[in-house]
């Protein structure tokens, strides 16, 4: 994905995951991705074969990992919030859709959070993914559902429950 255009660009065919679910699409924008998480795209990939199994999601998804200023000009331009955030969702109505993440938000969570960036990486990518899925946490019951079935995802990933102090 372009970051100043249409997140519905072309995009290359995605990897299928290794049991024939739908495939991921990964395009690092951002450099500092590749030294800033060991096996980032390994990860990534099984975080979102995860999430998809657990959500039924049975359609590509593009990731695009790239920096703040890039999320905060998609930010802006579609949801009118002219900054940065760790993760957008966009859903393509035939399923499937685009997840961008930020590495500067994402790395200053992580810290704040005391976790490790992988782990917040893992997470993002399951929320996201859950997202394009038909997760939403809109309604505090909404939310309740779908924070449940992250911490599950996260749990088979052996990644730690990051709601765990909130419940």
């Amino acid at each position: 994905m372009d970051p100043g255009s249409s997140p519905r660009p072309g995009r290359a065919a995605p990897k299928p995951d290794a049991r024939g679910g739908p495939g991921l699409h990964v395009t690092i924008a951002e450099p500092r991705w590749l030294s800033a998480v060991r096996g980032l795209e390994p990860r990534a990939r099984r975080a979102f074969a995860a999430a998809a199994r657990a959500g039924r999601l049975d359609a590509p998804v593009s990731l695009l990992l790239a920096d703040d200023a890039a999320l905060a000009r998609l930010n802006a331009r579609f949801r009118g919030k002219p900054r940065p955030t760790n993760v957008l969702s966009f859903p393509n109505p035939a399923g499937g859709g685009d997840l961008a993440l930020a590495l500067g938000t994402v790395r200053r969570e992580a810290r704040a959070l005391g976790r490790s960036l992988a782990d917040h990486l893992a997470h993002l990518v399951v929320h996201g993914t859950l997202h394009l899925a038909g997760f939403d946490h809109a309604t505090e019951r909404s939310g309740r559902v779908m924070e449940r079935r992250e911490a599950m995802v996260l749990r088979r990933l052996g990644v730690p429950d990051p709601y765990r102090t909130r419940r």
